[in-house]
């Protein structure tokens, strides 16, 4: 239950943050604004500015309202939110207030701005994460670092490292047992590495330190790894605390992002050459949730600012249904010099909205073959 609760809010901030950028340019370009909602409809309650008693007046349920002004509304469903922008559907071009009447600049900045606003929260969260401190990885090859850390990158599903309980985040403190190296702490990721080879097939205990708990995992290595994998099925970074200044925070938090940026542009990459091993669906990110509310608030505002980031570089693609996809239209019907048919678009819009319900299925199912109910709920 906490899982999905935390799972909620953090959908609910990020979509809400993406609709708020289209709110803001619209209205700041004289687009009128339907309604603004926290949430998704049926609509529980709202406020809008009722220009005949020059009062706010309040509204429950789906009531119809005619207004110049716009709804301010709180749904029933907690999943973000959405705006309901006049002409956005083409209609209303002879309008002054239609998104339809507006130039193509001031269209393709209102389509934008969710995903500029998806950015900027990135980068808000990231240099906050940076303030706070985090693990910064450094080279697993320097055994002069000091003070370094094995944390586990990246868990194979179904592996031995998973089925012991192992998950992306913890850290490797030591084994437990009567091997030499087991007196004291791994101090590189050479040293754990050389403990799993020397006991391959048989059971070992590791202790592992998971936000401020610490456990111990029992499991066994296997005798040969597959292609890709190591004998555990772990990806290992060692790992040291940094903390920077708010001023230094401001300035590395951008390049975070960007680095972030490369690495999802390389997996979308993959994605349309047919690899979708790197991506996964709403139950993915409940996986990843699950373990970021076990290590702590930093690993959530970690996460947080990754799916910003994922958010809107899926939202800029030239996708029917999707922002990247409308403003494609419009540089289209810029280049080409006349508007295409709103029939058209809106068949090829109905068409991608689709084909992403279609992906979606796909990658619900792919994320319950790779994670099991059991490493989601």
């Amino acid at each position: 239950m906490l899982t999905l609760v935390v799972f909620l809010i953090i959908l609910g901030i990020l979509v809400f943050v993406h609709e708020l950028g289209h709110f803001v340019v619209a209205r700041r370009n004289g687009i009128k604004c339907e309604e603004f909602g926290f949430g998704f409809p049926p609509r529980a309650v709202g406020y809008y500015f009722n220009e005949k008693t020059g009062k706010w007046k309040f509204i429950k349920g789906n009531k119809h309202v005619e207004s110049k002004n716009t709804i301010y509304s709180l749904n029933w469903f907690p999943l973000g939110g959405f705006v309901r922008i006049k002409g956005e559907d083409g209609e209303g071009k002879a309008d002054k207030d239609s998104f339809a009447a507006k130039s193509a600049w001031i269209r393709i900045k209102v389509l934008a701005a969710g995903v500029f606003m998806n950015f900027v929260l990135a980068w808000v969260l990231f240099s906050f994460l940076l303030f706070l401190g985090i693990n910064q990885e450094v080279d697993q090859n320097d055994t002069t670092v000091k003070g370094a850390k094995i944390q586990i990158a990246a868990v194979v599903p179904k592996s031995p490292a998973y089925e012991m309980g192992i998950r992306e985040g913890d850290t490797v403190v030591r084994c437990v047992g009567v091997d030499q190296l087991c007196n004291e702490s791994f101090s590189n990721s050479a040293q754990l590495q050389a403990f799993v080879n020397a006991n391959k097939g048989k059971q070992i205990t590791l202790e592992i330190l998971r936000g401020d708990k610490t456990m111990n995992l029992t499991g066994m290595p296997r005798m040969e790894a597959p292609a890709g994998e190591g004998l555990l099925g772990v990806g290992l970074a060692q790992t040291i605390f940094v903390k920077y200044s708010l001023w230094e925070s401001i300035k590395q938090g951008p390049m975070v992002m960007w680095n972030v940026l490369l690495m999802m542009g390389t997996v979308i990459v993959g994605l349309f050459a047919g690899d979708t091993s790197n991506i996964g669906g709403p139950l993915a990110i409940a996986h990843f949730t699950k373990q970021a509310t076990a290590l702590g608030f930093a690993s959530l505002v970690q996460l947080a600012a990754l799916l910003s980031v994922n958010l809107g570089i899926v939202n800029i693609l030239p996708i029917p249904a999707l922002d990247g996809g409308r403003i494609l239209f419009i540089l289209i019907e810029k280049i080409k010099g006349s508007k295409i048919s709103q029939k058209t678009e809106n068949a090829m819009h109905t068409t991608g909205f689709f084909l992403l319900m279609m992906l979606m299925a796909y990658l619900v199912i792919h994320d319950l073959m790779r994670y099991g109910l059991g490493g989601i709920f």
